[in-house]
């Protein structure tokens, strides 16, 4: 892809998504959570207060440049450099994403931040939406996921549970398993019947 674009990479081909185009929302690297197994290393910015880090109008713009001049993609999907949901417009992303109704719209989130209402009404316009779960309580929350000290898990797991009753899209839980810290036969039991209660469409496992 030619180096105009500025929130846009790919399509990258993705096992999950095939060909993804991604939409980068957020700067390197800034998230609700530090979680020890991060592609991207360390949580430079942990944070839970949603800011309009890139403006909205130009996201539009190169989507809109990026649909002329190639079109073709599995999936277009938020994702990148950080947690998406911390975009305070999000949602009008997913929109524009939406008005291109040939190419379905995915939210990689961690789902730390379901709990409030109106990131799930956000969320709930993508196709699909991923989220993450690698903990049963808090303890290994905290000890796994290191989150901002105002998350909790049981108040994480709400949210989970009530974007499941409230999405008509399809949800992937994507779980974590990590040598040494959950990866034990009664660990992960209890992460299995964690994902029985989101009762997710798919379950990815790593």
């Amino acid at each position: 892809m030619s180096n105009r674009y500025q929130y846009l990479y790919g399509p990258v081909p993705s096992r999950r998504f095939g060909r993804s185009l991604g939409i980068d929302l957020i700067p390197h690297k800034a998230c609700c959570l530090d979680c020890i197994f991060c592609q991207l290393g360390p949580t430079h910015r942990k944070t839970i207060t949603p800011q309009t880090y890139v403006a909205t109008d130009q996201i539009k713009a190169e989507l809109e440049r990026w649909y002329r001049e190639h079109g073709q993609a599995d999936y277009i999907a938020l994702s990148g450099s950080g947690e998406p949901t911390l975009h305070a417009a999000f949602g009008e992303v997913l929109a524009m994403v939406k008005a291109f109704k040939a190419i379905p719209a995915a939210l990689l989130s961690n789902g730390a931040l379901f709990h409030r209402e109106e990131v799930r009404q956000a969320a709930r316009q993508a196709d699909v939406v991923k989220i993450s779960l690698s903990a049963w309580d808090q303890w290994s929350f905290e000890w796994i996921n290191r989150p901002h000290p105002r998350l909790s898990f049981d108040r994480m797991m709400a949210g989970h549970k009530a974007f499941r009753r409230e999405f008509e899209g399809e949800l992937w839980l994507e779980v974590f398993l990590v040598l040494g810290f959950n990866s034990r036969p009664e660990e992960v039991r209890k992460i299995a019947d964690r994902a029985r209660e989101i009762a997710p469409d798919r379950i990815h496992l790593n």
